[in-house]
């Protein structure tokens, strides 16, 4: 008896492994090296840079220097909280879980509707790049200030400093063309779970056509895609956040 090829695991960040399932995608893993991967991200000039930043004189200090401390950590834990706080308590994800929470609403039968073929991806979308937009300025934000205390603290860590703006702004552009396809797989997500609802509405029709009322729609398909496009931005924010792990390391390392 002939068997449905399993699907390999996949390593890396969560992001890719979570974007594999709701995709359906069999990827596969890349052989090539981060250096690698790297040579064909750069332009010259980018190349140029980053090479004068790695084996050039490690820059001067700058002045001002202040300990890193507990100010800065809180700040980084503020920033993530609130962005975490801003994907869990958005009001399209929120949906119909939001609205039924209270006891009450729990307790009384779900209504016999007629299926929401209306229903669009469109608003999710249009949320999606939203919360994108706030991550990318917030995360900015807070990487810059990292930067700015290390280079007050040796050359060493103004040499990372320079490293990562270096960095910061050959990838910003690579990062910004991956990550802006994310809604793009969760709208082929979306519609095959719509697509599944309504076949299962039809299905029903078929088995109960003696009965008027209307098949009962459920909104659990939707539900679900709420869920699962959070667990995505939540990963995303995971994936953005790894700069600034990298230079709280480096600042608790001092």
């Amino acid at each position: 008896m002939l068997q449905a090829p399993q699907r390999s695991a996949l390593s890396g960040p969560a992001l890719v492994r979570l974007l594999a399932r709701l995709a359906e995608a069999d990827v596969a893993e890349s052989r090539q090296s981060l250096a690698d991967r790297l040579s064909q991200w750069l332009g010259w000039t980018d190349a140029i840079a980053l090479s004068s930043a790695l084996d050039g004189k490690p820059p001067a200090v700058a002045g001002g220097a202040r300990a890193f401390g507990r100010a800065e950590e809180e700040e980084c834990t503020r920033v993530r909280r609130s962005l975490v706080s801003a994907i869990a308590s958005d009001s399209v994800l929120a949906g119909s879980r939001r609205r039924g929470s209270s006891s009450l609403s729990a307790r009384m039968p779900a209504p016999r509707v007629a299926v929401d073929t209306q229903t669009d991806y469109a608003v999710f979308r249009q949320r999606y790049l939203a919360l994108q937009q706030s991550m990318e300025t917030a995360i900015g934000t807070l990487r810059g200030r990292l930067r700015a205390l290390l280079a007050t603290q040796a050359p060493a860590l103004a040499r990372l400093a320079v490293v990562d703006a270096v960095m910061e702004r050959a990838l910003g552009e690579r990062e910004r063309t991956l990550l802006g396809a994310v809604p793009g797989l969760l709208g082929g997500h979306f519609e095959r779970l719509k697509e599944g609802e309504a076949r299962r509405v039809a299905e029903a029709e078929a088995t109960d056509a003696g009965n008027a009322a209307a098949p009962l729609a459920s909104d659990a398909w939707l539900d679900a895609f709420r869920k699962d496009m959070q667990s995505v931005l939540l990963a995303e924010l995971d994936v953005r956040f790894q700069p600034v792990e990298g230079l709280l390391a480096a600042l608790r390392a001092c």
